[in-house]
């Protein structure tokens, strides 16, 4: 045999070889079944077509809504529309979107009831619509497994049950309140509104029962602040973070029966003066009671009123001394 001849043949082996390891890896049964586990339960390009979601199953009496208008997210309470947390929908939706190893365990519909997956018995029910109200995703929660760490979950209308790691509680089981975006100034969530826009503000302090405490004005002047109070070392740093304070000052819920006109909101406030020569007005009213020492407070411009804890309140109206350098 010629070395040609050989070399043909040495080729032609190595050739067969190559396409055994081929066929043995696409056609492995395992790894078959491993491509198949990765799912995803709504496609990413479905995402920019949803205008609305509604979990069932939750801590509350009623369903947690939200609804988008204007690529905005916006919760659904008492037929009001309020202000999401953009970040917290958005990863709700990765979840859902991401594929991820959800491995079918059943496809036999007497195991639903055991699954907790009939459309009468689930753990939650997440139901997602385009703008025409067109489902889109119509998903039940079932029973988690006993390690306590995967759910079952099957899509309605369909026998396929699957199980995963239990990413989705965390959304399902938290109270309505942890979808509200309860920034007073909500631009700050994705930094539109910071510190730096600031010129100048001016904190009305709550009166007191004898006296009526003059307001504080605080002007920006290069990279510090002059004030209209007294301070002997003042401490640039404690204002700024003062500022920052300010316009991130959060509620801990939304009040439905009070209307940011309501008189009550003449007892203290914060007025806010911007670059772009706006300006913006925190009116708080006072505190609900001798006990409960939380407050109201409503935003110029808005038609939110917000309610505010008590150590939110005394972090917002603090003492000049506050101000001065720590020697």
């Amino acid at each position: 045999m010629t070395y040609k001849n050989k070399l043909i043949l040495l080729s032609g082996s190595i050739a067969v070889l190559l396409i055994v390891n081929i066929l043995t890896f696409v056609f492995d049964p395992q790894r078959r079944g491993n491509r198949q586990d990765m799912y995803a339960w709504i496609e990413s390009d479905q995402l920019p077509f949803i205008n609305r979601i509604s979990i069932s199953g939750t801590n509350e009496e009623q369903d947690i809504v939200l609804a988008r208008n204007r690529d905005t997210w916006f919760v659904l309470r008492n037929e009001q529309y309020y202000p999401a947390r953009q970040t917290r929908v958005e990863d709700f939706l990765a979840i859902l979107s991401r594929r991820s190893h959800y491995p079918v365990r059943s496809t036999n519909t007497s195991y639903h009831e055991q699954f907790m997956l009939t459309e009468d018995q689930s753990s939650a029910r997440i139901m997602i619509t385009d703008s025409a109200g067109m489902p889109l995703l119509d998903l039940l929660l079932g029973q988690t497994d006993l390690s306590g760490q995967n759910i079952y979950m099957r899509k309605q209308g369909e026998n396929e049950v699957r199980s995963g790691e239990d990413n989705f509680s965390t959304y399902i089981k938290s109270w309505l309140t942890s979808w509200f975006n309860l920034r007073v100034f909500p631009e700050t969530e994705d930094g539109s509104l910071n510190a730096a826009h600031v010129q100048r503000f001016t904190v009305y302090p709550p009166a007191d029962e004898e006296t009526l405490p003059e307001p504080r004005e605080f002007t920006r002047e290069g990279r510090g602040w002059t004030f209209s109070f007294d301070l002997v070392d003042p401490d640039m740093t404690r204002v700024d973070t003062y500022l920052r304070d300010i316009l991130n000052m959060s509620g801990d819920n939304f009040l439905d029966d009070i209307h940011p006109s309501d008189p009550m909101f003449n007892d203290s406030r914060i007025v806010l003066e911007f670059g772009d020569s706006s300006t913006r007005t925190i009116r708080f009213g006072p505190p609900e009671s001798e006990q409960e020492r939380r407050r109201a407070a409503t935003v110029s411009g808005s038609d939110l009123v917000y309610t505010i804890a008590p150590w939110t309140i005394s972090r917002i109206f603090l003492d000049e001394v506050m101000f001065e350098r720590v020697q």
